[in-house]
């Protein structure tokens, strides 16, 4: 099993989520994030005051998967989330040693 961890534009997040539906992700989690990579922020002007803006809203998309979904699920990922700009973000691959389901007490790729 593996969790996948994707950082994107807030913008494309009703993309990924079709796509990943598409490809036989089971359940997402999102959670709104703030931060920056290459891009590094940008200067804004508001009511005639210049000010640095660090930290770009971002959101992060986790998703536990069993290895024979990962490369789908990724590809997916990348194709719906891509608008070929600085910024688009990241995809992270974490090795997922047990899921737990809470209500039936499953485990392993069942509890996925």
């Amino acid at each position: 099993m593996k969790l996948i961890t994707a950082v994107i534009k807030p913008f494309k997040l009703d993309d990924v989520r079709e796509a990943l539906s598409e490809v036989g992700a089971q359940g997402i989690t999102v959670t709104e994030v703030k931060g920056f990579g290459r891009q590094k922020g940008h200067t804004e002007l508001y009511r005639g005051a210049e000010y640095v803006v660090d930290f770009l809203p971002k959101i992060k998309i986790e998703v536990g998967v069993p290895d024979d979904l990962v490369d789908r699920i990724v590809e997916a990922l990348s194709r719906a989330a891509n608008t070929g700009k600085v910024g688009d973000g990241k995809i992270f691959i974490y090795d997922l040693e047990n899921a737990v389901r809470i209500r039936t007490g499953e485990s392993g790729p069942e509890a996925l």
